[in-house]
């Protein structure tokens, strides 16, 4: 989403942070954020407690949120179904390359706009792989544009970048709201949707075979088979 009326001058420094939310879960979707900010906004978001989504309660992310939201020159959140992470999955793209791709498709976005126009932007990436490098260069592959870029990928880039705090802020509380809407259609049982939550363990015992349920499983993943396995194996017995 961009923002018209923040647009500045032809020689602006900008920061671009990039976060994901829900990589491991069994259930529900994979979020990324990308935030775009400037260097007087990257201080307010500071003065004002923005730090790792993990490190602040749910209640403080969705304050954070709106805030982001308000003051950042743009934002974009990209949406990864189970359905489309089992379907990379089984055709050899692994959830690193599938992470990788959508984030190029953020930087893409918010790179392409009347707002970046001239600027020099630092992208920094919270890097979901041991192999920085590798995975960083595979990035770069998708990216349109580089040459207004300086793209650093880091582990840990959430806790040590505001911008990519902001990120993973927004991705987050997406996720948090897309559990939500889950919850309404199949119940709280279903839990955080972690393959460790007592809950979602339970609900994923009784319901990885379930015709209902399937849409929002990741079959792909091992805690899922195993538990459809035993599904299977209960009904012979």
């Amino acid at each position: 989403m961009d923002k018209n009326s923040k647009t500045q001058g032809n020689t602006r420094n900008l920061i671009m942070g990039l976060d994901d939310s829900g990589r491991g879960p069994v259930l529900g979707p994979m979020i990324l954020a990308g935030c775009l900010i400037d260097t007087e906004t990257e201080k307010e978001f500071k003065r004002l407690g923005v730090r790792d989504s993990k490190q602040l309660s749910q209640k403080r992310r969705e304050f954070l949120e709106e805030i982001i939201k308000e003051k950042a020159i743009s934002f974009e959140v990209i949406v990864v179904s189970p359905e489309e992470i089992d379907t990379s999955n089984k055709e050899g793209i692994k959830l690193n390359e599938v992470e990788a791709l959508a984030m190029a498709k953020i930087i893409n976005k918010l790179n392409f706009s009347e707002n970046t126009s001239g600027a020099k932007i630092k992208v920094i990436v919270d890097c979901p792989s041991n192999s920085i490098i590798k995975w960083c260069d595979f990035l770069k592959m998708h990216i349109k544009n580089l040459s207004n870029l300086e793209i650093s990928c880091e582990h840990k880039a959430d806790i040590n970048h505001i911008s990519v705090s902001a990120a993973s802020i927004l991705a987050k509380t997406q996720r948090e709201k897309e559990m939500e809407k889950l919850k309404k259609e199949y119940g709280p049982e279903i839990g955080s949707g972690y393959g460790a939550d007592p809950v979602t363990k339970k609900f994923l015992a009784k319901n990885a075979s379930n015709k209902k349920h399937q849409k929002i499983f990741r079959k792909t993943w091992s805690n899922w088979k195993q538990a459809n396995n035993n599904m299977g194996q209960k009904k012979l017995i």
